[in-house]
């Protein structure tokens, strides 16, 4: 478990990301995209996992440009607070640049196809890197504000799964309609509800964890990438 230097696609700079290797040649890839927390136990908890599974693990710092090595617990509200100003001072649009710039080290370094997966904005981020990424096979867990970029359904071209958690606080019942409404019939794209199930419901540790509905939709996800990763 390390940490690499990956160079900005703009020219602007360079970020961290922590990495896990897995023993042996790479089956391939997956880029973990953080939560509104950062790069923290948690993230690398999921990267830690995925390597077990034989996979290279990369987690990019992608609060970078604002403050490097965030790191919070989202179970101390005053972290949770600070978690919140982050995101709303976040470039969704340089954050996805960052994620290829990941994709493409990932691709080199494991020699085989890279998937992604994100969390809370990292969803979302998901959603938007299957749309505009060559990233082979993509998962988001509870998406936020997804309705808002369906008009970008159309440049999904790789496999997408979304997790949705239906008692989502942060992600209301017409928004998982119209979620359903646009994707359902797209051929690339798989949704699955967890009913009852709030935000935050697959993280690797913590209040907000529900284990018998992380375990499901983590089995999926796994099974996902085993089929379209390696």
């Amino acid at each position: 478990m390390t940490s690499t230097t990956i160079q900005a696609i703009d020219g602007s700079g360079s970020f961290a990301a922590y990495r896990a290797d897995p023993e042996g040649t790479p089956r391939g890839a997956i880029v973990v995209i953080q939560e509104i927390f950062g790069v923290n136990e948690g993230i690398r908890r999921k990267c830690d996992h995925f390597a077990s599974l034989g996979y290279l693990a990369i987690a990019p710092d992608l609060f970078w440009r604002m403050k490097p090595g965030i790191d919070l617990n989202p179970d101390v509200e005053a972290e949770f607070k600070e978690a919140l100003d982050w995101m709303n001072k976040f470039d969704q649009d340089k954050g996805v640049a960052d994620i290829e710039a990941t994709i493409r080290v990932a691709r080199e370094a494991s020699g085989g196809k890279v998937g992604v997966t994100g969390y809370c904005l990292g969803g979302r981020l998901a959603y938007m890197t299957a749309a505009r990424t060559d990233s082979d096979a993509t998962v988001g867990y509870y998406a936020v504000g997804v309705d808002g970029l369906l008009g970008e359904k159309h440049a999904i071209a790789h496999p997408l799964m979304l997790h949705i958690a239906g008692d989502d606080g942060f992600v209301p019942a017409e928004t998982q309609r119209a979620m359903h409404e646009g994707l359902d019939d797209h051929p690339k794209v798989t949704l699955h509800d967890y009913p009852g199930e709030d935000h935050g419901f697959a993280t690797e540790m913590g209040k907000r964890r529900s284990e018998a509905a992380a375990q499901l939709a983590d089995s999926r996800t796994e099974a996902f990438f085993a089929e379209h990763i390696g």
